[in-house]
């Protein structure tokens, strides 16, 4: 029982993160440089 509420607590931290980035994504962040052009070397668009 205590490894199905570990998965599911990991699976959910997995989930939170994937859609943080997909959200962050999509409001024009980059992954590499976190949104922060003057510092990447004009990575970001």
């Amino acid at each position: 029982m205590g490894t199905i509420i570990t998965l599911a607590v990991v699976a959910l931290c997995v989930g939170l993160a994937v859609r943080s980035m997909i959200k962050d994504k999509k409001q024009g962040k980059s992954l590499q440089c976190g949104g922060d052009c003057s510092r990447c070397g004009g990575g970001c668009h």
